[in-house]
């Protein structure tokens, strides 16, 4: 038992983001808060919600703490500066509006792998395959995978069953056939 009490403004507050929010963690936080309010048990929190019981409660003290729902957002990974530039973004644009074999490549469609290779030679980058889809994906960009056609078969005339070197049809069984 947390001991946890709410108010009726902060409960709405709580259960809009439960019904607003498309982020599974934050989803997976506020139901961790309802429920402890509800006076569930930790263990049994922690357990449903595949979560460390430390875990709630920390999230539970970060509740606390606020009294504020927007606090249970994860505000991780925001350390670093972003490494798609305006530059980078215009390379892989303008790679794009090129076939990659007219880059010297021994391909006719791009690839994220190669789209990641080339990035590295011209730009100076080399992003991960994840964040060249998220990009290709915000810049509006949709993709099919390559579908492999083979060379028609310049001897496909003598194999078709309408051949005339053939017999258009089989000869029935124990008739014997010369040939």
């Amino acid at each position: 038992m947390s001991g946890l009490q709410l108010t009726a403004a902060q409960r709405r507050r709580l259960e809009q983001q439960l019904r607003a929010t498309r982020d599974a963690g934050l989803y997976r936080r506020t139901l961790a808060i309802l429920e402890a309010a509800d006076g569930r048990p930790i263990a049994e929190l922690a357990r449903l919600l595949r979560a460390s019981r430390r875990s709630v409660h920390y999230w539970i003290e970060s509740f606390e703490d606020a009294r504020d729902p927007t606090c249970l957002a994860d505000h991780r990974g925001g350390n670093h500066p972003s490494l798609w530039t305006e530059e980078l973004r215009a390379a892989l644009l303008a790679s794009l509006e090129r076939r990659p074999d007219q880059f010297g490549y021994q391909a006719v469609e791009w690839t994220v792998p190669l789209l990641r290779e080339h990035l590295a030679c011209r730009a100076g980058q080399r992003p991960s395959a994840t964040s060249i889809r998220r990009q290709l994906h915000d810049s509006g960009c949709v993709w099919k995978r390559p579908r492999y056609v083979l060379d028609p078969d310049p001897e496909r005339d003598k194999k078709t069953a309408d051949s005339p070197c053939r017999p258009a049809v089989a000869a029935p069984v124990g008739q014997v056939v010369r040939g």
